[in-house]
């Protein structure tokens, strides 16, 4: 027996995903109405189109994002987004904002997707998810750079500090080709570890990031 643990935030026209950003708007381009033209009595179709910037939901990033001649969002092979070993960090409990090279001590690292659970998805939609957010020190990347994981998500707005312009986390994951997925959601529904993870992007050429269906595969 398996189970499906939807790990994304459904995109919504109009909804922030990170503060200052373009809204996604959502419309028709062919309505029902105007398409019962065009087919024979009775059928019907409608066609519908999204604008939005790419950091909208929860989306992978690729090292182009960071990096000007890096590889893009179509470049990723499905076996580096793809039916990947899973473990959670459980970060809930903590005292500061910054989760440091300590939190990722464990030996059985590589190859695998991290996800960081920080339980900041409680505050999606609210005014209270874009300032305060936990965040990954330099010093906890480039542990997990060393110990050579295969990609990082987590469940709060950035995975560095938005107040820190040089972004250190980004640039040392996706310097190393590591997968960063953000805005997760859920993730306190996964065990810490035995599952398969899933964050598969279109394969769209000259994106720096795109949303993506994050979910898990979990054998009971």
């Amino acid at each position: 027996m398996t189970t499906l643990i939807d790990l994304s935030h459904p995109i919504e026209h109009g909804m922030t995903t990170y503060p200052g950003f373009p809204t996604p708007t959502i419309s028709e381009w062919l309505t029902r109405e105007a398409s019962s033209a065009r087919y024979a009595k009775g059928t019907t179709f409608q066609i519908t189109r999204i604008e939005m910037v790419a950091n909208t939901g929860t989306y992978i990033d690729a090292p182009v994002h960071r990096f000007e001649n890096g590889a893009d969002i179509g470049d990723y092979p499905l076996e580096a987004v793809a039916d990947l070993p899973g473990i959670v960090i459980r970060a809930t409990d903590r005292k500061g904002r910054g989760l440091d090279a300590d939190r990722f001590t464990r030996g059985d690292l590589k190859g695998k997707a991290v996800l960081v659970h920080t339980g900041w998805d409680a505050h999606w939609r609210k005014d209270s998810y874009g300032s305060g957010h936990p965040f990954l020190t330099r010093a906890a990347a480039e542990r997990l750079v060393g110990a050579g994981v295969a990609l990082v998500g987590i469940d709060s707005m950035n995975i560095d500090d938005a107040g820190d312009g040089t972004r250190p986390v980004h640039t040392a994951l996706l310097a190393a080709g590591v997968a960063i997925v953000e805005h997760m959601c859920n993730l306190g529904a996964l065990p810490d570890a035995g599952f398969r993870f899933f964050a598969v992007p279109p394969r769209v050429k000259g994106m720096a990031s795109f949303p993506v269906r994050a979910f898990a595969l979990v054998r009971d």
